[in-house]
């Protein structure tokens, strides 16, 4: 999926005013998906996208408010989503701003029978 310009310069002007403010540590950051941790999971904030993009995610699943894990993010970001195994682009996962969610509300563990 090839990005809009406008959207890349959304995506990197939200970059740049994230690292160069102060924030404190124990506060709940939002942050772009691309920077979490691989197991994590988290809620969707925003999507910094040209509008047909947003659509486009949200019909995957990938909507405001929405709580998704992380599981791999090497060559592409594969994101558990409604029960489901997405695989999506670093370039996409830019564009998807999250936050932390305390430990109790993260995805219940399966367990062994």
């Amino acid at each position: 999926m090839r990005l809009s310009r406008k959207a890349e310069i959304v995506a990197m002007n939200w970059m740049q005013r994230f690292e160069t403010g102060a924030r404190e540590e124990a506060r709940c950051e939002v942050c772009p998906l691309s920077r979490v941790q691989a197991g994590v999971a988290v809620r969707i904030k925003q999507l910094c996208a040209a509008p047909e993009l947003q659509n486009r995610l949200r019909e995957l699943g990938f909507c405001e408010d929405q709580i998704i894990r992380l599981l791999t993010s090497q060559a592409n970001f594969i994101c558990q989503v409604c029960n489901a195994r997405l695989a999506i682009s670093e370039q996409l996962a830019r564009l998807i701003m999250v936050e932390p969610l305390p430990s109790a509300a993260c995805f219940p563990r399966l367990r062994k029978v």
